[in-house]
C-alpha cells in the first residue's frame, strides 16, 4: 500500500520547508522530499540557500569583513592591533558548524510540526503520484492530493570555462577554498560574483571580474550602481565591463582566461577561476512526460499568480518558476501556497520583493529604478540623503553611500527605495513596509525616528523628495 497524503512537497530548501510547515500547521498531512547530502554523508535540509548559498555566504563575507576591519579599520579607534592573519581552514569550520545548525534547526522544525521527511529523489508522475527514489536505489510510489515542487535551481555551467575539481569552480567551490588565492578570477558581475569576489578580495587576493554586459548591476538603480562601481574599485576589486570570456586553459595548476573587451583579444592567468554567470532552474528527472506539467523554453516551470501549474493540485514555487530567484521569495510563495490548499485567499505582492547584495557596504532595492520610470513616461520626484551626513554612521566609520526614495510626482505615493550603504537591507525593508501600507514620502517625512541611527538617513530621503530635508542642502525646484 503506498502513503497517501494531503501535501506533497518535492524539495526542502526555503520555498518547500517553509510549504510543509505552513501547510502542517494548518492541518494538513504533510510530507517532505528531499535527495540532498550534507558533508557528513546524511541528508541535509534547507536547499542551496542553508547548505551553499545566502547562509555559508553570508558567514564568510561577515569573517572577513572582520579580518579586513581589524587590519585597516580599527586604527582610527585607537585600537592598535599587530600581526593579524587569518586562518582560513578555521574560518571554513566556522561557516559549516553554522549550516550543520541551521539545517539541524529545519529538521527540529519538520518534527515539531509534524511533517514527514523522506530523503530521496523526488519525481512527479500522472494523478498526483509521486515516485521517490531513495539513495539506495530502490523506489515507492507516494499519492497526494496536492504536491507542491520546489526543486529550486543550480549554477549555470559555461562552455568556455568548464569546472574542474579545484581550479575552476562554480559558486560551491568558492565556499571550500582552504587558502587565499594569490590571483582569482570571476566570470559574472553579478550577486554571487561580487559577493564571493568580495570575501577573497578583504583576504588578500587580486581579483578580475569578467561582466559581459555594458551596464554594472543592470538591474539596480543606475545611480546605486555607479556609487557600487566606484566604491568597488576603490577596494581593488577589478570589474572589467563589456568582457566575455571566450577560453580558459589550465597549465601548470593555473588557469590562462582568454577573453574579449573593447581592448581586443586578451590573456589574463588566475590561480582559481569562480564561474558565477546565474542560476538555472533544477527540473532534471523532476517530471515525467505524462504529468502534465508544463515548462517553457527556458525550462521554467509555468504557472499563474497563484503558483499553480497547468495541472490542478500541482503548485510550483521559487527558483523553478518565474520571477527573481530569491530564498525570501520561494518562502512567500510557499506559505501563499499551503495556504490556497487550505482553502484560505492568499495573495503575494510581487511588485514589493526585496533584493540585497551583502558585499561592504550593503546594496538593497525595492520597487521601481528610476531608469524605469522613465521608460514607463512615470513623472516622479527624488529624494537622496549621503551617509557621510549621517551622525550614526560617522560614528560607526562606515560613510560611504547613500538613501535614495522615488515617489509619484502627483500623488507622492513611495515607488521605489534604493540604498548602497550600512544597514541597506534593513533601511530597504522598513521602505518596503511603508509601500505596502501605500504610504507617500510625506507619511515617513512626518514619522518620529530615534536619533542617532541609521535608519535616519531613510527619514532624510522622504523629507528629501518635497524639498524638506534638514540635515543636506535640498535641491532646487526646477
Amino acid at each position: 500500500m503506498s502513503q497517501k497524503f494531503d501535501v506533497v512537497v518535492v524539495g526542502a530548501g526555503p520555498g518547500g520547508y517553509v510549504a510543509a510547515i505552513r501547510a502542517a500547521q494548518l492541518g494538513l498531512k504533510t510530507a517532505c522530499i528531499e535527495k540532498y547530502v550534507g558533508k557528513d554523508g546524511k541528508q541535509a535540509l534547507g536547499g542551496t540557500c542553508l547548505n551553499v548559498g545566502c547562509i555559508p555566504s553570508k558567514a564568510l563575507l561577515d569573517s572577513s569583513w572582520k579580518f579586513h576591519e581589524a587590519q585597516e579599520g580599527f586604527k582610527i579607534h585607537g585600537i592598535e592591533v599587530k600581526g593579524v592573519s587569518m586562518d582560513v581552514p578555521a574560518m571554513v569550520e566556522r561557516k559549516d558548524k553554522i549550516v550543520k545548525q541551521l539545517t539541524g534547526g529545519v529538521a527540529a522544525l519538520f518534527k515539531a510540526n509534524g511533517v514527514t521527511s523522506i530523503e530521496g529523489h523526488g519525481k512527479l508522475l500522472a494523478g498526483k503520484k509521486v515516485e521517490v527514489t531513495t539513495p539506495d536505489g530502490k523506489t515507492e510510489i507516494i499519492e497526494a492530493e496536492n504536491v507542491i515542487l520546489a526543486s529550486g535551481s543550480r549554477p549555470i555551467e559555461i562552455p568556455p570555462a568548464p569546472l574542474t575539481d579545484d581550479i575552476i569552480v562554480d559558486s560551491t567551490g568558492a565556499l571550500e577554498f582552504t587558502s587565499v588565492p594569490k590571483k582569482l578570477g570571476v566570470i559574472g558581475g553579478g550577486v554571487i560574483g561580487l559577493e564571493l569576489g568580495s570575501v577573497w578580495r578583504r583576504l588578500g587576493a587580486e581579483v578580475v571580474v569578467f561582466e559581459a554586459l555594458e551596464n554594472f548591476l543592470a538591474a539596480a538603480d543606475e545611480q546605486v550602481a555607479k556609487e557600487a562601481l566606484k566604491t568597488f574599485t576603490k577596494q581593488g576589486l577589478q570589474v572589467r565591463l563589456g568582457a566575455r570570456v571566450t577560453g580558459t586553459e589550465i597549465k601548470r595548476k593555473q588557469v590562462i582566461v582568454s577573453f574579449s573587451d573593447s581592448e581586443g583579444e586578451q590573456q589574463l592567468t588566475f590561480d582559481k577561476l569562480i564561474v558565477a554567470v546565474g542560476r538555472r532552474p533544477y527540473t532534471e528527472n523532476l517530471l515525467a512526460p505524462d504529468c502534465g506539467v508544463d515548462l517553457d523554453e527556458r525550462g521554467v516551470i509555468y504557472v499563474d499568480d497563484y503558483c499553480s501549474t497547468s495541472v490542478p493540485g500541482v503548485y510550483a514555487i521559487g527558483d523553478v518558476v518565474r520571477g527573481a530567484m530569491l530564498a525570501h521569495k520561494a518562502s512567500e510563495e510557499g506559505v501563499m501556497v499551503a495556504e490556497r490548499i487550505a482553502g484560505q485567499k492568499a495573495a503575494m505582492n510581487y511588485d514589493l520583493v526585496p533584493s540585497v547584495i551583502y558585499t561592504h557596504p550593503e546594496i538593497a532595492w525595492v520597487g521601481k529604478t528610476e531608469q524605469q520610470l522613465k521608460a514607463e513616461g512615470v513623472e516622479y520626484n527624488v529624494g537622496v540623503f549621503p551617509f557621510a551626513a549621517s551622525g550614526r554612521a560617522m560614528a560607526a566609520n562606515d560613510t560611504g553611500g547613500l538613501v535614495k526614495m522615488i515617489a509619484d510626482a502627483k500623488t507622492d505615493r513611495i515607488l521605489g527605495v534604493h540604498v548602497i550603504g550600512p544597514a541597506a537591507a534593513e533601511l530597504v525593508q522598513q521602505g518596503a513596509i511603508a509601500m505596502e501600507f501605500g504610504s507617500s514620502a510625506e507619511d515617513i517625512g512626518m514619522m518620529v525616528f530615534s536619533h542617532p541611527t541609521m535608519s535616519e538617513a531613510l527619514h532624510e530621503a522622504a523629507l528629501a523628495v518635497n524639498g524638506h530635508a534638514i540635515h543636506v542642502a535640498n535641491r532646487k525646484k526646477r
